[in-house]
């Protein structure tokens, strides 16, 4: 009895339906290894750094990210927090965010603009409502985000604007009550040229110093004045060398909270989520313990002597006027017109 070959064309068929199943199920490993690999990733250490004291908002709304950061990572993640200028100064905190040596830092704009030249809007003179809640709506528009995108164009990425206050001129001896009240006034500035450029245009005298160095700038008369919040002068005591403090409600102190972007980008996506929840969360955390700091500190700062007195809605009205050559002169690319008129339109819809 003879034996009845299987045809070749059966056994191929057959041979090449097991490889397509095992294709399938090496398919299927591989994107079940990805998925476990994104949930079971190796222990992070975040690095993040501010110039701020221990007992600022600031310091406040990091612990809180901290907290929730490794709260809703398991513990997986872990953040270092680097307060008082413990990682170097300004400059060089944003230079070591940028070069990837610092993975998160929260920085006054200003001091960014130099990195990032359309991030300067933020501190355009008198560009913001004296409402600070009016404010916080347009950083938190969608203009807002667009405006922190930007800092994409320094290898950062902008995670929120956190609050700093609005900032007030202080001074020895000299009242300011117009523009033209600082000719020949050597105001202490970051290194910023919106700043520097709004006090020549007022016809004062700007001098950038460093932060660490401002209190003895004051006491030494090597400036005559400076601007930060109030909780920046009083938690440093500038008012113990300064004798009048003019609340002018003429720019806040804005910080961007940014990380260093390829650093951010390389992280799980899970881990990516959890930043950008726990960010929003204690930036408001942030901003709601300068409200309930502000007042105290102002009345602190009144009981300790100094001259302190609010600009006039008139007075504040002929500084926004002499302000905006400012705005044209140094926001001036299409691009950036085109982003500041949104800004405009967004003020005075939150104003309305």
């Amino acid at each position: 009895m003879s034996k009845r070959r299987v045809p070749l064309y059966f056994l191929i068929a057959i041979l090449v339906l097991l490889l397509a199943a095992c294709g399938s199920n090496e398919s299927s490993s591989s994107v079940d290894a990805n998925d476990a690999n994104e949930e079971n990733y190796d222990p992070i250490t975040i690095t993040f750094s501010h110039n701020q004291p221990v007992d600022s908002p600031e310091h406040k709304g990091a612990e809180k990210f901290k907290e929730l950061v490794e709260e809703k990572t398991d513990g997986q993640v872990t953040v270092e927090l680097f307060p008082s200028l413990q990682l170097g100064g300004l400059r060089e905190q944003v230079e070591g965010t940028q070069i990837g040596e610092i993975d998160i830092t929260m920085q006054p704009t200003a001091v960014v603009s130099p990195f990032v030249d359309d991030i300067k809007a933020v501190d355009l003179p008198y560009l913001w409502p004296a409402d600070r809640e009016q404010m916080y709506e347009v950083l938190d528009s969608e203009v807002g985000s667009e405006l922190l995108s930007t800092l994409d164009q320094g290898g950062f990425k902008g995670l929120g604007f956190w609050p700093g206050g609005y900032k007030l001129f202080t001074t020895n001896g000299i009242e300011i009550h117009k523009p033209s009240d600082f000719k020949g006034v050597a105001m202490r500035t970051m290194e910023s040229p919106i700043l520097l450029a709004q006090y020549q245009e007022w016809g004062g005298n700007p001098i950038p110093v460093p932060y660490s160095e401002l209190y003895n700038a004051l006491q030494q008369g090597v400036v005559d004045g400076q601007e930060n919040p109030l909780q920046t002068i009083y938690l440093n005591n500038y008012h113990e060398v300064q004798d009048t403090i003019i609340e002018s409600y003429h720019g806040g102190m804005t910080y961007a909270l940014m990380a260093n972007k390829s650093w951010f980008e390389g992280l799980p996506s899970s881990v990516q989520d959890i930043i950008t929840e726990s960010e929003e969360e204690a930036r408001n955390t942030a901003r709601e313990a300068l409200a309930d700091t502000e007042d105290e500190y102002r009345e602190k700062i009144k009981e300790a002597g100094v001259n302190f007195y609010e600009l006039t809605p008139e007075e504040i009205e002929v500084f926004r006027e002499a302000s905006i050559p400012v705005h044209e002169e140094y926001y001036n690319t299409d691009k950036q017109k085109e982003l500041l008129q949104k800004i405009y339109d967004k003020i005075e819809e939150v104003k309305e």
